[in-house]
Formats: C-alpha cells, structure tokens, sequence
C-alpha cells in the first residue's frame, strides 16, 4: 500500500489542524493504522492508532484529548484531527499502515510508510 500525508502547516498555539493520508494500492481496510511524530533533532515518536474497522483507537498521554484518530475506508483515507495545537506538538508526522488489524504503538511493527507532513506550532 502507498501512502500520502498532507494537511500540514504553520498554526498558533490553541488553533486545529486535520491532517490527512491517502492510501492506494491494497486495500487500506486490511491494515490497521497509525501516526507517528519527529521534532528536529528527537526519534520518531507513536501519536495515535486504530484499527482496520476504527472500532479501536490508542493515543499517545501527550496527545490524548486533543487528537482524534479516524478513518474512512470508503475514501481509502485516514484522518488525523488536532486540537488545541501547542509548540511542543512541532513536528513531521507521518502515517504507517500495519498488518496487525488492531493496531500498534510501536514503529518497528508499521509495514509501510508516507512521506512526513510538517506541521509547525507557533507560541
């Protein structure tokens, strides 16, 4: 499966932003997904997962209550919903799509991987 992340950018903190993975190729309802984050200069780091069917969803303490994680596998297109965006959020993010249907935190279990979107979080 190919993968595509946009819908990043530069923001204040507070704002929201939706960012966005389209994926091609197999089908995206066999995999599991997630969201992984990379601030200059830090190791890639887990932000949020769900499952193939998104009746189950996992977020990093971080984030948790400010980002929501969706899918729509009619549109081959995972979501990711930022709120109350803060500096320390600044980062790539990219998304991975994982054989394991339930989904994973860990990076090293992502089958595939899209590009990085930047999202930068002015104070």
């Amino acid at each position: 499966v190919q993968l595509q992340a946009s819908g990043g950018g530069l923001v204040q903190a507070g704002d929201s932003l939706t960012l966005s993975c389209a994926a091609s190729g197999r089908a995206f309802s066999n995999y599991a997904m997630g969201w992984f984050r990379q601030a200059p200069g830090k190791d890639r780091e887990f932000v949020a997962t769900i499952s193939w069917s998104g009746s189950y969803t996992s977020y990093a303490d971080s984030v948790k209550d400010r980002f929501t994680i969706t899918r729509d596998n009619a549109k081959n297109t995972l979501y990711l919903q930022m709120d109350s965006l803060k500096p320390e959020d600044t980062a790539d993010y990219y998304c991975a799509a994982n054989t394991n249907p339930r989904g994973s935190p860990y990076l090293e279990s992502y089958d595939f991987w899209g590009q990085g979107t930047q999202v930068t979080v002015s104070s």
